[in-house]
């Protein structure tokens, strides 16, 4: 166990005659239960809690239990609910939207919460001088991108108007019928504008308003301590409308980054729920308590890269070929351990309502045609490609699968390059790779929030892969209000992109952790954020 595993476990131990006249041999769980507090692993200390620089879900997390944007997303169904908006309606055009909200919204230093809240903060996160890391998802308001960009002087120029202190319309560039999903997201979070001039955080990074003490947030729960690399502690928001429902008193975040530690302190008794478990642990979990095991699907695509600058991928046949020939059932089946599906497109199931285009299949004759036909038949002449891998739990050994496969069947050598996060993330960045094994994750359930991550000049394309009849289709699909027709657009761009093979499918992603059998109101959440006032602890 790691020296801060240590300190973690000294006082969680020491929680249990914090909070209660007990026993030594009362749990932290135990007593968590008595005094509504939850534990909960966290698995990394949080860059900071900015909504505005809030980039990694484990950072989000927190934030969205100490903020609350417009909306909030359904756990189960990224259906987006009232938040501190109580309704909006849109203009016929799709271009105007008008949220309504609540009545006596306060934040939680008991200020009351009003519609230029909203507008200041927005106007922060906009800020070129300020460089919030998550400006973009507010680019569909008219004019936002332009002034992100420090090419409009006057930010009332922006599609952003408050008739009254309760009512907020937003003019958009074009039809975004996600909008009220979008607006769940922390760069759409308020903030309060009167803390944030106190402490100098209006235009600049780094100052302590996010510290306890001197945190002001909207939210169901409010920051009380932050010990860092230790725990953060997040108390009732009494100013928060659901203060008299919510059952728990506190929650306790814990920066456990190694699962193996993170499961060994929840068997002592020391967490409620995990943030991971190792592929190892599953079928000792399944054997031993499968009522504590939790695998809860992710909005998330887990796929191979290919650096289309680089020969041999310049050819498609090649590209389509090591597709083809990947057995992604059989990869799902044994070395993720049944915990994921197989991935035969992008775009997971449950991407709201969207249905994903018939996926690449396992065709190891058309492969092997293909290479045939490229001049590499069995692999003859092909240079040993190097499949480049983050250094985690998960892809060196789907890499060491595929390694096998691609020999056995189509006579193609590789090597396996395992790398830091930074370093693989600067790579493909760069391009400077052969194949890649790469991920994302949504950031709100519309298939363009994978889709758009292919467009020719886009931020995240680190293909080299530039198709001037995909960008069409996703600009179309972009300006389109019927719903069917934009699906079928994005359907045609997604078939287009696996024809293709910029990239290959593997699999989708899952949340794999255990759970305390006292834990209640607990939902699979596909996005991985939850509504910790509807969750209790119970005996």
């Amino acid at each position: 166990m790691t020296f801060r595993a240590n300190i973690l476990t000294g006082w969680l131990t020491c929680l249990s005659f914090i909070f209660v006249a007990c026993s030594p041999r009362v749990t932290p769980v135990e007593a968590g239960i008595r005094t509504h507090t939850l534990l909960v692993g966290n698995a990394a200390e949080p860059g900071d809690l900015d909504p505005h620089l809030a980039s990694i879900l484990t950072d989000q997390i927190i934030v969205n239990t100490l903020f609350e944007g417009l909306t909030v997303l359904d756990e189960q169904t990224n259906r987006p609910l009232p938040a501190a908006a109580e309704s909006w309606e849109i203009s016929s055009d799709g271009l105007v939207w008008t949220f309504h909200l609540r009545a006596d919204l306060k934040w939680s230093n008991g200020e009351a919460l009003i519609a230029d809240d909203f507008v200041q903060s927005w106007r922060r996160a906009l800020n070129p001088a300020f460089a919030a890391d998550n400006a973009w998802y507010l680019f569909p308001i008219k004019n936002a991108e332009t002034y992100n960009a420090g090419q409009l002087a006057h930010f009332s120029d922006v599609g952003i108007s408050t008739p009254n202190d309760r009512t907020i319309a937003i003019t958009l560039e074009r039809p975004t019928p996600y909008l009220p999903a979008l607006v769940s997201l922390p760069a759409w979070f308020p903030l309060n504008p009167r803390s944030l001039e106190k402490f100098g955080a209006l235009a600049q990074r780094g100052k302590p308003w996010t510290r306890p003490g001197n945190l002001v947030s909207n939210g169901a729960y409010q920051l009380t301590e932050w010990t860092p690399d230790v725990r953060i502690v997040l108390g009732k928001n009494l100013h928060h409308r659901d203060s008299a429902t919510a059952q728990l008193e506190h929650i306790v975040f814990l920066p456990i980054a190694k699962p193996d530690d993170e499961e060994r302190n929840y068997r002592a008794g020391q967490l409620h729920v995990t943030f991971n478990l190792p592929l190892t642990k599953i079928a000792p979990w399944r054997e031993r308590a499968p009522n504590q095991l939790r695998i809860d699907s992710l909005l998330q695509s887990n796929f191979l890269r290919f650096n289309t600058t680089r020969a041999p991928f310049t050819d498609v046949r090649v590209r389509r070929a090591l597709s083809l020939a990947l057995d992604r059932e059989l990869l799902a089946r044994t070395v993720l351990q049944g915990s994921r599906l197989p991935a035969a497109t992008i775009t997971p199931p449950h991407t709201g309502a969207y249905v994903a285009p018939a996926g690449v299949p396992t065709d190891l004759d058309t492969a092997r045609h293909l290479l045939a036909e490229a001049g590499y038949a069995r692999g003859v002449g092909l240079p040993t490609l190097e499949l480049m891998c983050r250094n985690d739990e998960i892809m060196p050994r789907l890499a060491e699968a595929i390694q096998a496969i691609w020999q056995q069947e189509l006579g193609v050598a590789i090597t396996i390059s395992q790398v830091e996060q930074k370093t693989w993330i600067q790579n493909q960045q760069n391009l400077d790779y052969s194949v890649c094994m790469s991920a994302w994750t949504a950031d709100f359930p519309d298939p363009v929030t994978f889709l758009e991550l292919f467009v020719g000049e886009g931020s995240y394309n680190w293909t080299g892969w530039n198709r001037p009849k995909y960008d069409q289709l996703l600009t179309a699909a972009s300006t389109e209000t019927d719903e069917t027709v934009r699906f079928t657009l994005l359907q045609k761009a997604e078939t287009l992109l696996l024809q293709d093979a910029p990239v290959a499918p593997l699999f989708f992603g899952a949340q794999t952790y255990l759970l305390h059998p006292g834990v209640k109101g607990w939902t699979p959440s596909p996005l991985g954020f939850r509504r910790f006032q509807l969750i209790s602890l119970e005996p």
